[in-house]
């Protein structure tokens, strides 16, 4: 058993965990926080997506005692107290999910990508910092599975955050995670 010390979604947590404990177990189990999805529990799926230090990260691969002193962002935490961040509203309005079980995941990875700069695999002139087509954003959302196939939404959604100043747009979530 070790102490550590990090802030959820804004919140100072102090606590003690067995060293082998993920983060994902850490939030579910120790905090509450179910929004985050058991997939595949082993980085496959994606349904465990959250921001470490606003970076997306598979929560379930990622060791609890190992995020000591870091920030992290999960899917309660993207949202101001009133309103939904930019992301929730844009799922919505484009019906972006079926089942919801990954949609937790996707909207983390989707915030922490908005923030991502720099090519990808699909990028053509590797020397830019490419706009985020609907090729762009299948290539950069590639690790979050869907099993219903809603990936037509998914990505309609996450363009219509990013044509909106997508990349300010999830400044939200830091703004969010500051309260």
């Amino acid at each position: 058993m070790g102490e550590i010390t990090l802030r959820v979604n804004g919140t100072p947590r102090s606590l003690n965990v067995d060293s082998r404990t993920s983060l994902l177990d850490l939030l579910r189990e120790h905090l509450g926080l179910t929004g985050s999805k058991n997939g595949c529990d082993h980085g496959q799926c994606g349904a465990c997506t959250v921001l470490i230090d606003g970076r997306r990260a598979n929560s379930c691969l990622a060791l609890a005692v190992a995020q000591d002193g870091c920030d992290v962002t999960t899917v309660e935490g993207l949202a101001g107290e009133e309103t939904l961040h930019p992301l929730q509203a844009a799922f919505i309005e484009r019906d972006a999910f079926q089942c919801g079980y990954c949609t937790p995941g996707q909207l983390c990875s989707a915030a922490g990508m908005l923030d991502e700069a720099g090519p990808s695999a699909v990028t053509e002139d590797l020397a830019s910092d490419p706009a985020l087509t609907a090729e762009e954003i299948r290539e950069r959302m590639s690790g979050n599975l869907c099993r219903c196939g809603a990936y037509v939404n998914i990505v309609a959604a996450v363009s219509e955050v990013a044509a909106a100043g997508g990349r300010a747009a999830s400044d939200t979530a830091a703004a969010g995670a500051s309260r």
